[in-house]
Order: C-alpha cells, then sequence, then structure tokens
C-alpha cells in the first residue's frame, strides 16, 4: 500500500486489516485439506496412484492434455474417477494446451463428458473455454499459464478459478507471499521432470521444427547436447546438456510448503511408467502421513490408510540427479550436464579391475541383473548389466569404459523393480463395528472413519452360549475379516446381557451385508464438485500482451479484451515472429562459475548455443537475474 492510500483512507487500512484477519481466523479454525497428487498415464496406472496414497490424479483424455502419448478413453477415466471416489480421491482431467479456433467446440465437448464422467475439475491453459458454456466444473489454471504474478494470480481468482497451480521456478517467501494475498487453493510440483523454461514459456521447439510445447508435442530442445560459444567463436564447453535440469525432489520441504500455503503437492510424470508412479507416490504418502499425524492445522484430503509391502525410495525411480531448484533461492549444481538420461542411485568408485569384474567398496549391495550405468572419460553415459555380483565384486555384462575411479550409479534396480511388479500396497478404510444384541433381536452397526454409518437389524435367531469367551470371540473374529474389501475393522464392540452362539456362516453374511451396504452408502455420499463461474469487471493487470500470453483463438482473445487488454499479439504457433524462444530463470553463467557479481562485474561478451545447425544467443538480464534464448536473424 502506497502513501497516498495510506493518507487517504486510514479507516479503510484499518478494514482491511480487520478482513484480513477474519479470513487468518477461519483458516486456522478449520483444517486445510492437503492433498497428494500423483500422474495417471492410463487406467492403470491411476488406479495404482490411488493404492499408493494419492489424494487425486490428473489424466488428460485422446486430444488436448499436452502429453502426446499419454491419451485416454472417456470410459477409462469414468471407470478411474468411479475407483478413486470409493475413497473419496478426485479425478482432474487435463485439457491445458492453447486452441485453435476449430478445436474449441470438441474441447467444450471433452469438459462436458468428463464432468458427466465423474471428473472432479479441469485443469486448463486456454482462457477461450471460459468464454463458452462450460459445465460447472471447477477449473484449475495450469502451470502453463505461467502463474508467477500475484497481479496476475488475484485476477484468476477473481475470475473464477478454484485452483493456481504455480510456477515451479517460485521459492518458499515468494509461496508464502501470494498466500498471504489470495485465499485460492495453491498447487505446486514437489517432484520429477523440470522444464528449463519458465513453463508455457518455451518456443525453441515450435520454432526449429514446427512441434509446440504449448501443444503437447515438444521436441525437447533442451535436452539436447550443445556447445557454448563466445563471440570471438570459442567453444568454451563442448556437447554438454547445458539446458537439461535435474529433477525436482522436494520431500524435504513439504511441512515448509504447507506452512507457505501450498494445499496440492504434485508429482510429476504422465510419461512414466507404473513403478515410478507407484514408488514416489508411496514415498510422499509417507512422508505426508508423518506429518498430518495428529496435527491440528492440516488433515489428509481423502480416506483410507496405505500399507506397503516395499519401502519406497526415490533414487531407485527414473531421475536425473535431484535438486530443490528455486526452493531457497538460487544455487548451483541445477543442471545434469552430463546426460539427460536416467542416472539413478550413487553405488560408488571403482576401486580395482580384473577380466571380467571390477571392485568396489559400497554400504549398497548390487543385485544379478541390476544396470548400472557411469560417465566415461570422454564424459559420455555408459551402461550395462550385471551379470552376477559377489561381495565388492561386480561381474557386469561388458567392463567398456570402466577404469579405476569410475563412479558407478545402479539406474535399474532389478529386485526392487520385481517388488513393484506385483501388488505392492493395500489401501483400506478404517471402520469400527457395533452390536446390541437382546433377546429378540441383533443390530449390527458400522461407521467408517468419514462419519458415514449403516445399520442392519436382525431376529434374534441364536441360541445361549455355553462357552461365552469363545462365542465372543468368534463374533469379533468373523466380523473383522474384511480382507480383501475396500475397509479395515479396527474395533468390535459388543453390547448384551446375554451371550448367544452364532455359526461362523451366519455372522461372516452379516458382515458381508454389512460391508457391502457401507460401500454402496460411500458413493452415495460422495459429492462431486460443482462451481458456478459468473461474470465480473475487473481488470487484466496489463493492457497490452505479446506473444507470451500465448493467445490462439478468438474467444482468449476476446476474454482478455472484455477485462481491458487493448493491444494482443498472435500466439508464436501462429505467428512465429517472436525473435525471444525461452523464458529463464536458470542462468547457464550463474551455473558455470560465469555470473558477473563472481567476476567482479567482468563482461563475458556474446554467448551462444550450438547444436548441428541450430544456433541460439543467450540474454542475461542480470537485473531481474534471469535469461533468455533467442534465435539468430
Amino acid at each position: 500500500m502506497g502513501n497516498v492510500d495510506i493518507f487517504v483512507s486510514r479507516t479503510k487500512y484499518r478494514i482491511k486489516i480487520s478482513f484480513l484477519f477474519c479470513i487468518f481466523a477461519a483458516r486456522m479454525i478449520k483444517k486445510r485439506e492437503i492433498e497428494l497428487l500423483a500422474p495417471a498415464k492410463n487406467y492403470d496406472s491411476g488406479v495404482a496412484a490411488i493404492n499408493h496414497g494419492a489424494d487425486a490424479v490428473y489424466i488428460a483424455a485422446q486430444s488436448f492434455g499436452a502429453r502426446e502419448a499419454a491419451g485416454n478413453l472417456m470410459q477409462d477415466i469414468e471407470k478411474l474417477a468411479r475407483y478413486a471416489h470409493r475413497y473419496y480421491a478426485k479425478v482432474y482431467l487435463v485439457l491445458n494446451t492453447i486452441l485453435y479456433d476449430n478445436e474449441l467446440e470438441p474441447a467444450k465437448q471433452i469438459i462436458e463428458q468428463a464432468y458427466s464422467s465423474g471428473c472432479d475439475a479441469a485443469i486448463i491453459q486456454d482462457m477461450g473455454l471460459l468464454e463458452m458454456d462450460l459445465p460447472p466444473i471447477p477449473l484449475f489454471a495450469s502451470t502453463q499459464t505461467h502463474n508467477y504474478n500475484i497481479d496476475k494470480i488475484k485476477f484468476l481468482e477473481s475470475v473464477g478459478f478454484q485452483r493456481i497451480i504455480l510456477a515451479r521456478e517460485l521459492s518458499l517467501n515468494q509461496i508464502a507471499e501470494i498466500h498471504s494475498q489470495t485465499n485460492i487453493d495453491l498447487e505446486t510440483f514437489v517432484h520429477g521432470a523440470l522444464c528449463v523454461s519458465y513453463s508455457g514459456q518455451c518456443y525453441m521447439s515450435c520454432s526449429a521444427t514446427g512441434r509446440s510445447a504449448n501443444r503437447g508435442v515438444c521436441a525437447q530442445f533442451c535436452r539436447l547436447p550443445y556447445n557454448l560459444v563466445n563471440e570471438k567463436g570459442e567453444v568454451l564447453q563442448s556437447n554438454k546438456h547445458l539446458l537439461s535440469l535435474k529433477d525436482l525432489n522436494l520431500s524435504g520441504y513439504l511441512e515448509d510448503l504447507m506452512n507457505a500455503g501450498i494445499s496440492s503437492f504434485k508429482i510429476e510424470g504422465r510419461l512414466k511408467d507404473i513403478s515410478y508412479v507407484k514408488n514416489i507416490t508411496a514415498l510422499y504418502r509417507k512422508e505426508l502421513d508423518k506429518l498430518l499425524k495428529n496435527n491440528t492445522t492440516y488433515k489428509k484430503a481423502s480416506s483410507g490408510t496405505v500399507e506397503l509391502s516395499f519401502e519406497p525410495d526415490a533414487e531407485r525411480s527414473f531421475s536425473r540427479g535431484f535438486t530443490d531448484y528455486f526452493m531457497n533461492g538460487r544455487v548451483k549444481s541445477m543442471a545434469s550436464f552430463d546426460s539427460p538420461k536416467s542416472v539413478g542411485q550413487y553405488i560408488g568408485t571403482v576401486n580395482s579391475l580384473r577380466d571380467n569384474f571390477f571392485t568396489i567398496k559400497s554400504d549398497i549391495h548390487l543385485n544379478n541383473g541390476d544396470g548400472i550405468c557411469f560417465i566415461d572419460k570422454s564424459g559420455a553415459l555408459q551402461g550395462t548389466r550385471v551379470n552376477r555380483a559377489e561381495g565388492d565384486r561386480v561381474f557386469p555384462l561388458s567392463m567398456k569404459g570402466i577404469t579405476t575411479g569410475t563412479k558407478i550409479y545402479r539406474n535399474h534396480d532389478f529386485q526392487f523393480d520385481k517388488k513393484l511388479d506385483g501388488e505392492s500396497a493395500v489401501r483400506q478404510i478404517n471402520a469400527d463395528i457395533s452390536i446390541e444384541i437382546t433377546e429378540t433381536a441383533i443390530i449390527i452397526k458400522a461407521i467408517d472413519e468419514d462419519g458415514i454409518t449403516v445399520n442392519l437389524n436382525y431376529l434374534q435367531t441364536g441360541d445361549l452360549a455355553t462357552n461365552k469367551d469363545k462365542a465372543l470371540d468368534t463374533l469379533k473374529t468373523q466380523l473383522t475379516k474384511t480382507g480383501g474389501t475396500l475397509f479395515i475393522v479396527n474395533n468390535v464392540d459388543i453390547k448384551g446381557d446375554n451371550v448367544y452362539f452364532y455359526p461362523a456362516s451366519q455372522i461372516n453374511a452379516w458382515r458381508r451385508e454389512l460391508i457391502d451396504l457401507l460401500d454402496k452408502q460411500r458413493e452415495q455420499k460422495y459429492k462431486q464438485p460443482s462451481v458456478e463461474i459468473k461474470c465480473n469487471t475487473i481488470p487484466y493487470p496489463d493492457t497490452e500482451l505479446n506473444y507470451t500470453a500465448n493467445i490462439s483463438n478468438k474467444l482468449a482473445e476476446q476474454f482478455y479484451r472484455s477485462y481491458g487488454v487493448t493491444s494482443i499479439e498472435k500466439a508464436f504457433e501462429i505467428d512465429k515472429s517472436g525473435n525471444t524462444l525461452m523464458f529463464n530463470r536458470y542462468c547457464i553463467k550463474y551455473e558455470m562459475d560465469m555470473c558477473p557479481s563472481k567476476q567482479n562485474g567482468k563482461p563475458t561478451g556474446n554467448l551462444y548455443l550450438q547444436h548441428n545447425k541450430h544456433c541460439f544467443k543467450l540474454i542475461f538480464d542480470c537485473k531481474n537475474c534471469e535469461m533468455r534464448i533467442e534465435k539468430l536473424d
């Protein structure tokens, strides 16, 4: 608030403070739900995510999902929604590409079908959709909308979005600042692959190949090897993956992120295999459960307890090495210069060599069939398979490239993946059963962890038990045999003046009927979220938008003009005249100790990236600590 605002209205200022206090108090009184959001490439992957602890999954239909190889039939999405809703978990439709005019109606139809199929929200990028008559499905603003600026986030909240998926580049302090000035749900990525550019702000692939990242067909120019060349033509780095970032891992920041205002923790990976989904989902579920246990401020967003048959470990799934990115501000070692491929778990350093084996000292035991990799003397990533491991002796399929001092990594854990191939988790909902026995009736009641209750009444048919303890034990034992069902019964409370004997078959029939009734009652009680978006007149923060706003259809243009934007450029995919191809917070100079702030202001001259016939110019905005990549004229 500026000096003028304070001078004009002290009363207004006090009212604002009081209003903010009320919001804060309301947030403190009501527990905030904390959601673990996992990727679903398909139905099987989505079920695996739910079984391993996800509170929600995100999945794409056959079109417009930003991952061309991860589309699904609507009947499979509907099937997944029914499965997820049994645990009161949610399913979000991903429809976050930009759209052309002829695609708006098909996109709208997909959203309508998704809502009818039980989807709980739609993740979108294209604002043209808000100009259409959509069903009352909650809308989430994709990270592709470049959610970095507080004013823009406030605008998106005001026009009806129910959640903002934040830019990955934000720090903890920036997230907390956004949360303090908004009331909208905030989601952030906590694990998986990182785009080196601000999401939605990369046009390298489209410029060079016609394959647009904003259309879901990125050619991943950020994962290619480049030469870094100065203006004199000198090669400063040769054949290195200078734009390829390590993978994000914020498993150690979950409590900090909750306190900063995050409600949904998102795992990247709709193209990853099912073992990755199982392992990483289980890892974050385990960490969140520790934090949420007996917590008075936050609570889990879905139901059920997960029992794992393995110990989750992030290093045993696909990774390029890990970084916490900008969580605590700018740090070094964000990139993986040697390779864009999975390196995996560090094992140790080669001590000695023989003709067909090498020795390595490590606390980690390699297994027959493991995949190992290493960087050879030329700087290239090489890999082979372990034929046999005996103590510190490793007999690989090939010894080529392995030398004394070579650092060995395991990028395929044979035994670990074998565990994940089968049923590696069971998720059940906690329930209690009470039974009241009188001379004329038997009343059985079940109540689950969400307070959903069902009752069954039967006429008394039993005989008085001669062995009361045995009869009670049989009753309790049979009523808790809920294996293979949605529920796990933790407690059976029996009330009655007399103890009767009932055959085990009779008790089992009661239990099956009770559990089936409870399951159906849960299904009936589930409420699909519904939101009506109303028009308003709040202005967009800017009156001019260039191609980075990704406006690719008439309705999107109409949307922005209705909120006061007067000058609009077409999306890069339509008019490729934009010169800057990538906008980055990541900086090659900083990563390579070439930052002017560390060189006493010494200029480095112009720098370029070269890959085969492609050459790009690097522009460094040191004032804002950002880097741009531009095409050469």
